[in-house]
């Protein structure tokens, strides 16, 4: 496991030196180490004012998801669980959208705030949906309240941009989901949402363990199922939160990275202390490739963060539908 994180470290490293380097001018490595040194000029500014924010925050965003959808998945077992089944990034979408519509919010980082807000605010409902129905400790009654609070979140959205079609043009960047035109100010947000989410995680990654086994054996070993489950999602949601605040709903990065980092482990069952660190650096090296592919397949235009996503993310959702029903069956 080791080595392999070593080489994912690497890998990373390389992709960030190289996110530096790339997008519509390719700048040489002297270019971009004098702008990083302080130089000046058009050139120095694209690097230091675009390009390393973005990559920053692709790295932060890409950490936070790989991680959120590692603890979806873990507490509930179900591999195809991601952040957007908690309703995180429907509701970050909607308190977005109500605070340009209604209080006239028009900077990033009130975006963010309002994004963090309205994360946090979405997953509160549905464990309160779900422990009301007194699902608390259900996987199931979880991902089922977080599926219909975030399709009723959706339409509100559509209906408050509907009604003013202006926020709409506001929005569009921030809705589409992208690392570009982002201050790097937006760390601020996401990284400390980061690192108590990766701290938390470590402290929760022995319960973890045990839950991989059915609610009663974990219980029957000390295990308080439905705190370290709640502990767990709730860590989950604040990862998402943070990405979405600097990012916007970025999709299948919590759903491919775990995945790719079981598939990298030397053992058959990792333990979740090794997914922790692996799923940490997939998620940032997968988000940082997606920045990168974005710039350059349609240059002199950008694709779409979610369509370069859609193109490993769509694949392995379908690959994990019919091993289910292969398993099923």
């Amino acid at each position: 496991m080791r080595r392999t994180a070593i080489v994912l470290c690497l890998a990373l490293c390389a992709a960030v030196v190289f996110s530096l380097h790339a997008g519509l001018t390719f700048y040489s490595p002297r270019t971009v180490f004098a702008a990083l040194m302080g130089g000046e000029g058009a050139d120095a500014l694209i690097v230091t004012t675009l390009r390393l924010p973005r990559t920053a925050i692709g790295v932060v965003c890409g950490a936070s998801l790989g991680l959120s959808g590692l603890l979806m998945q873990s507490v509930t077992r179900n591999p195809l669980a991601e952040p957007g089944l908690l309703g995180v990034n429907a509701g970050g979408a909607l308190f977005v959208t109500f605070g340009v519509t209604v209080f006239g919010v028009a900077s990033l980082a009130g975006i963010g705030v309002a994004a963090v807000l309205g994360a946090v605010s979405a997953t509160a409902l549905v464990f309160s949906i779900s422990a009301s129905t007194g699902g608390a400790g259900n996987p199931a009654t979880t991902l089922l309240a977080g599926f219909t609070v975030a399709a009723l979140l959706a339409s509100f959205t559509q209906t408050l941009l509907l009604i003013d079609e202006t926020a709409l043009e506001t929005l569009l960047f921030w809705l589409s989901g992208s690392f570009s035109d982002r201050p790097i100010g937006l760390l601020q947000l996401g990284v400390p949402l980061l690192l108590v989410g990766a701290v938390g995680s470590f402290l929760l990654a022995t319960p973890l363990d045990v839950l991989r086994l059915d609610d009663a054996s974990a219980r029957s070993v000390g295990v308080n199922v439905g705190v370290v489950r709640l502990a767990a999602l709730g860590l989950a949601a604040l990862l998402a939160a943070g990405a979405v605040a600097m990012a916007g709903p970025v999709l299948f990065l919590g759903l491919v990275a775990p995945h790719l980092a079981r598939r990298l482990t030397d053992g058959a069952l990792p333990s979740t202390r090794q997914l922790i660190v692996l799923s940490l650096l997939m998620g940032a090296l997968i988000a940082v490739l997606a920045d990168i592919l974005a710039r350059i397949i349609v240059a002199p235009g950008e694709a779409p963060m979610s369509a370069v996503l859609a193109l490993v993310g769509v694949p392995m959702l379908l690959h994990l539908l019919h091993r289910r029903k292969g398993l099923a069956a």
